[in-house]
């Protein structure tokens, strides 16, 4: 099949500037409700990664989030939000941008269009064959990301790639293509808009359900967060009243002592 870059054809809507705040919103909106379906698609691919991540990182394997512009700084968003959501060592899951830190803020010319650097940036990590790499790259093209796919492949990486066009070259260069399509972008050729929002969902599928299965979840509750503010020490405090029965301030002491809700319950329980 040939290659369609949808990402780049024309709003299915017109003369934006002469539409009301009111319409553009509601237009929007109409949308985004295209993105939950077309992810829902792809469920079978990220089933397939999700599953030989969790059996790697069992091993020592690490996930690389890596993009360039609007993708890399979604999975380096990802990457953050996994130490203080299940207390995993930051070393765990890594996003990578194009162009370094400085492009979390600023777009940095030339960048993305390396296809050497991509690679030369996970090398820093001392990467090993256990590790994953996902590339994401709403246009299925970008250099930086289709690069490090290719070298990391040949190295024995487990590779994945994130992308909003049918049969694009970043999927070639993967194991896995995950090919979440959502159409034109409203404003034409925007893929921060349906295709950045797509993009998030997918990392979070991919790095909660790889979280819940290496048991950082109990239940339903997010018993290895780290207590960074009073509002995580009041959940985690009612998590431990909910588990044990105990009152709320032996439990909130209990918590403070141990750090984590696992811990403190599994602390407790073994004295008994």
């Amino acid at each position: 099949m040939s290659f369609e870059r949808i990402t780049e054809k024309s709003s299915l809507y017109n003369d934006l500037e002469k539409k009301s705040v009111l319409e553009i919103l509601t237009e929007i909106n109409q949308e985004d409700h295209k993105v939950a379906d077309a992810v829902a698609l792809a469920i079978p691919q990220i089933d397939k990664l999700v599953t030989q991540i969790v059996a790697r990182m069992k091993k020592g394997g690490r996930i690389f989030y890596m993009g360039a512009g609007t993708s890399g700084r979604l999975g380096v968003l990802d990457a953050s939000e996994i130490p203080p959501t299940f207390g995993m060592d930051p070393s765990w899951v890594i996003g990578l941008i194009a162009g370094g830190d400085v492009a979390l803020r600023n777009p940095v010319e030339n960048a993305e269009d390396d296809t050497l650097q991509g690679w030369k940036d996970l090398e820093k990590f001392n990467i090993t064959p256990l590790d994953t790499v996902i590339g994401i790259a709403a246009s299925g093209t970008t250099p930086y990301v289709i690069g490090a796919l290719r070298d990391a492949r040949k190295f024995g990486c487990l590779t994945a790639a994130i992308t909003s066009n049918p049969d694009a070259p970043i999927s070639q260069e993967a194991e896995i293509g995950i090919e979440m399509i959502v159409g034109p972008e409203y404003v034409t050729g925007s893929s921060r808009m349906k295709s950045g929002t797509g993009q998030k969902m997918i990392c979070n599928m991919i790095t909660t359900a790889t979280m819940i299965k290496m048991g950082r979840v109990k239940g339903n509750k997010m018993v290895n967060m780290q207590l960074s503010n009073a509002k995580l020490v009041d959940r985690g405090t009612r998590m431990i009243v909910e588990e044990l029965g105990l009152p709320y301030d032996e439990a909130r002491r209990l918590l403070l002592l141990h750090g984590s809700v696992k811990t403190a319950v599994d602390a407790y329980r073994a004295d008994k």
